[in-house]
């Protein structure tokens, strides 16, 4: 093996596959067709949500950020001291507050988290959503934005301070911060979007371009210049799986009965207003699915009534750990996944099929 070259992969514990979840912040995905739950805050059931996650070995769970949910921020404040192992990942806006201020505040949570935090930096999907907050900018200059956020958080991590910074979208002077972030290193950094922008944002500033889901052939194609520039590759998709293919079919067909064509209809005029190359991606393979099947795995049903992350691997707990490690000889290392109902399964997800993905890692490559 050259020196400095890939590792072949080996057995437990070497390059293995992370699996995160999404956290539910309204009341929970009970059926993929049903609207939003929003106008409450169950927060009690939130945090009893992330304390299963913690016992069942979730690696971190993504707190989601949108106009509909409570804000991310706060609660990952609380859950970091209700939980003990399992990390959260922020997803967050740059420019909803200055990078000084956000470099602040993630250094204040990864002490009170002994470092459990990482970030999910989206430019976001909606101008008309974005203008909520007073935000105008078009689609590629708020990838500009962001990037200036991200090399002045980098700059303040690394220690470059007092740190002063004239750009196009930001400027600073003589900045510092007294808490760094705990151990003096950073968090990781996750890059949403499928836009040629979006993808040299993650290769610049990221650790892990994540994309919404696709085939392992169409995943492979997309990756292979990210991984070729050093950066990770995640998919954020759904999964759902029973002990038999028949039992996830009609758990699926049940989970569709009686949509809801008002909610259907409130997304399809939501992302008539998106300029987000990866929503318009995930509806157009929507479109080209036969009979909503992408490949006889891959279900596009719900990306109707959910968006993006509604592409769901459906099968028997074998058929989908098979299916899901396809996904790792093209390149992906990571997933987060969600379910209906979201809390039954990630708990059948870490108790059936996670074991068998682990054992497929393990015979990969005789160690």
């Amino acid at each position: 093996m050259i020196s400095g070259g890939p590792s072949p992969l080996r057995g437990a514990g070497v390059d293995e596959l992370k699996v995160h979840w999404c956290s539910p912040l309204d009341s929970g995905q009970q059926k993929a067709s049903e609207k939003y739950q929003a106008g409450t805050l169950d927060f009690d059931g939130i945090v009893d949500f992330a304390r299963e996650a913690d016992a069942l070995g979730v690696d971190s769970l993504l707190m989601g950020i949108s106009y509909h949910m409570p804000d991310p921020l706060p609660m990952i404040g609380a859950l970091v001291r209700a939980t003990e192992r399992v990390k959260f990942i922020l997803a967050y806006r740059p420019g909803l507050l200055s990078p000084t201020l956000f470099t602040q505040v993630v250094n204040t949570v990864s002490w009170m988290s002994d470092g459990r935090i990482s970030l999910n930096l989206v430019a976001g999907i909606s101008p008309a959503e974005q203008a909520f907050y007073g935000d105008f900018l078009a689609h590629d200059d708020r990838y500009a934005r962001s990037n200036e956020f991200l090399d002045i958080c980098h700059r303040l991590w690394r220690g470059e301070t007092p740190l002063s910074y004239r750009g196009e979208h930001y400027r600073i002077e003589e900045a510092q911060l007294g808490l760094g972030y705990k151990g003096g290193g950073r968090p990781d950094i996750y890059i949403s979007g499928a836009s040629g922008v979006a993808q040299q944002t993650a290769v610049d500033h990221a650790d892990c371009w994540l994309r919404y889901g696709d085939t392992p052939e169409g995943i492979a194609k997309a990756a292979e210049p990210l991984l070729a520039q050093g950066c990770r590759v995640g998919i954020r998709m759904h999964v759902l799986s029973r002990d038999t293919r028949a039992e996830a079919l009609a758990a699926l067909e049940e989970m569709m009965r009686d949509p809801d064509e008002e909610h259907r209809k409130w997304v399809s005029d939501f992302v008539s207003t998106s300029d987000s190359e990866a929503v318009k991606t995930s509806f157009r393979l929507a479109d080209q699915a036969g009979d909503d099947w992408l490949s006889p795995m891959l279900w596009s049903g719900a990306v109707a009534y959910r968006g993006g992350p509604a592409l769901c691997v459906v099968g028997s707990h074998e058929e989908v750990a098979e299916y899901l490690f396809r996904y790792k000889a093209a390149g992906v290392s990571e997933f987060i996944f969600s379910g209906w109902p979201t809390r039954d399964e990630m708990r059948n997800f870490y108790t059936h099929v996670l074991p068998l993905i682990r054992e497929h890692e393990r015979n990969a490559v005789p160690a």
